[in-house]
């Protein structure tokens, strides 16, 4: 009865915000939470307009990959400067650049003088902003919350990158029935961008608040000696590989999916614009919700069990999706995808969190980013590419069951997996410590 009682009692005190009690957390976390929505919002608007535009799967899958191909060419550079120079300040510099980014788009689309070629150009100087501001993020929350509450810290902070795949549509999602209807003066796609505008200005303005002045430590001043440090740390330490394979893994054969969505809107749903957003408001809606289980979740052994789950869901979501062709139907299945996804990477974060050393974070950080986003976007050029020739369905269905059967296979076969699954990630951190770099 006592057990009961005490099992009781924990529940009830467990604080899914308290990260948010400290002020740095809570005005970083709020700037993400503006960026999240506009980088969202603007792949739906964007997406949509270049498949109205063009009628190509490939246009989009292009515009795609060059908002999301920055993590590879940029994040390893950042990684280093989030190491040499105040973290803070490296956000506030991306969220600065974002917001210029979003206000140039809109104008050039109010004057009618957007054209394809533009929205790849922008999206490759958006794509590179963000793919700057994710490895500062993250390398700066552990600075500003204290270890004991790093699982809800991570789970919330990346709830600005996934959950917002639910705010961002949603705020835009009422204009996306006027795009292209050719009225004069201001349309829906017009207020769509300066949505986005707007949402990225309040990022930057939220990040003029963190006072955090934390910095990595630099072995040389050589920008390529530090570089080849983070690679070399992650390379030799076999967790770190690991778990980053497996994550890259994750990413292109789960996560790769926004470049046909269009596609799945029009010749699956019978629908238009609208029902982009709607599908990816409810990959944001799963996410919503797989965010608020983890931040309340401090349990090891509960948290390697749902790692699992999610890392199987994962694979399984897409190929209900692939094979849908009600709209209802398919919207539960983008619920069940971001549900999966989420839970997989916002673990795999507070994993790589906790294993990092802080003063080579920012590296790890952009390595992690370089593979993951890199990842992402040469798998939803392919996706969009293919869509032309092939039924996207049959692509993410072959790739969603593919790592499902990773997942099953890592259940017996890597250690270092499942030492994660049976909830002794913590004890990973250990092998860190044998490298002196």
């Amino acid at each position: 009865m006592a057990n009961t009682d005490k099992k009781i009692s924990d529940i009830s005190t467990i604080d899914y915000f308290a990260s948010l009690k400290y002020p740095d957390f809570l005005m970083m976390w709020l700037a993400s939470l503006f960026a999240g929505s506009s980088y969202w919002a603007l792949i739906v608007v964007r997406g949509w307009v270049v498949y109205q535009v063009s009628d190509s799967n490939m246009l989009v899958g292009l515009v795609t990959f060059a908002a999301m191909i920055p993590r590879v060419l940029v994040t390893p550079f950042i990684g280093y400067l989030s190491d040499k120079f105040q973290r803070r300040r490296i956000l506030q510099i991306m969220f600065l650049i974002n917001f210029s980014h979003n206000l140039g788009l809109s104008i050039l689309y109010f004057l009618d003088f957007i054209l394809p070629w533009h929205l790849v150009f922008l999206a490759l100087l958006q794509g590179s902003a963000r793919a700057a501001q994710m490895p500062s993020a993250q390398s700066l929350v552990p600075n500003i919350v204290p270890k004991e509450k790093l699982l809800n810290a991570v789970a919330l902070n990346m709830s600005t990158v996934h959950a917002t795949r639910l705010l961002g549509p949603l705020a835009v999602a009422p204009f996306l029935t006027w795009v292209g209807s050719g009225d004069n003066g201001l349309n829906g796609t017009d207020i769509a961008f300066f949505i986005c505008t707007g949402f990225y200005a309040f990022s930057f303005l939220f990040s003029l608040f963190i006072k955090n002045k934390s910095t990595g430590k630099m072995s040389s001043e050589s920008f390529m000696v530090n570089l080849v440090e983070g690679l070399k740390f992650v390379h030799t330490t076999r967790p770190f590989l690991v778990i980053i394979g497996i994550t890259t893994l994750h990413c292109c054969l789960t996560m790769s999916f926004e470049s046909v969505l269009p596609f799945f809107s029009v010749n699956k749903l019978n629908a238009e614009g609208g029902a982009v957003s709607y599908l990816m408001m409810c990959v944001g809606i799963g996410s919503l919700i797989t965010s608020l289980i983890l931040a309340g979740t401090a349990d090891e052994k509960f948290k390697g069990k749902l790692f699992y789950i999610f890392a199987l869901i994962s694979g399984i979501a897409p190929i209900l999706l692939a094979f849908s062709s009600q709209l209802y139907l398919s919207l539960l299945a983008t619920v069940l995808m971001g549900f999966g996804q989420a839970g997989f990477m916002i673990i795999v974060h507070t994993i790589i969190q906790i294993m990092s050393p802080d003063y080579v974070r920012g590296r790890i950080a952009g390595v992690y980013s370089m593979y993951v986003g890199g990842s992402m976007a040469f798998f939803n050029f392919l996706n969009g590419l293919t869509a032309d020739y092939i039924d996207p369905g049959f692509s993410i269905a072959f790739q969603g069951m593919i790592f499902a059967i990773i997942v099953l296979w890592t259940q017996r076969k890597e250690d270092v997996l499942i030492s994660v699954y049976n909830g002794k990630s913590n004890e990973l951190s250990k092998y860190s410590k044998q490298y002196n770099i």
